[in-house]
């Protein structure tokens, strides 16, 4: 379930222009440069920038295998929501389809 709701969020549609991997590699390259000149504080800025686009430009390209995801989340879910008292709301704010909940045997 957990692997399903991560995958949501992965796979969530972000707002502005998608990254590539060559704007990733350009803003590295970039922030390299930057950071001769940086004072203490931002260079703690930039290196964390650096690592977040490094972590990104690692996972460029894997995708999730959502499907096998979801039927194992739609196996569990209904089951889980009632020992853990977790409502349609709440699966809804966390991503998941209406559709999805559904077939999991969640209602409102």
């Amino acid at each position: 379930m957990s692997s399903y709701l991560k995958a949501l969020e992965a796979n969530k549609p972000k707002r502005g222009r998608k990254r590539t991997a060559e704007t990733v590699k350009a803003r590295l390259s970039k922030i390299d440069a930057e950071m001769r000149d940086a004072d203490a504080l931002n260079m703690l800025n930039l290196r964390q920038e650096r690592l977040d686009l490094q972590n990104e430009l690692s996972t460029m390209g894997q995708k999730s295998d959502l499907r096998s995801l979801e039927a194992d989340f739609i196996k569990a879910a209904k089951g889980y929501s009632q020992r853990k008292g977790i409502t349609y709301g709440v699966w809804r704010q966390s991503g998941v389809a209406p559709e999805v909940l559904k077939k999991a045997g969640i209602s409102r």
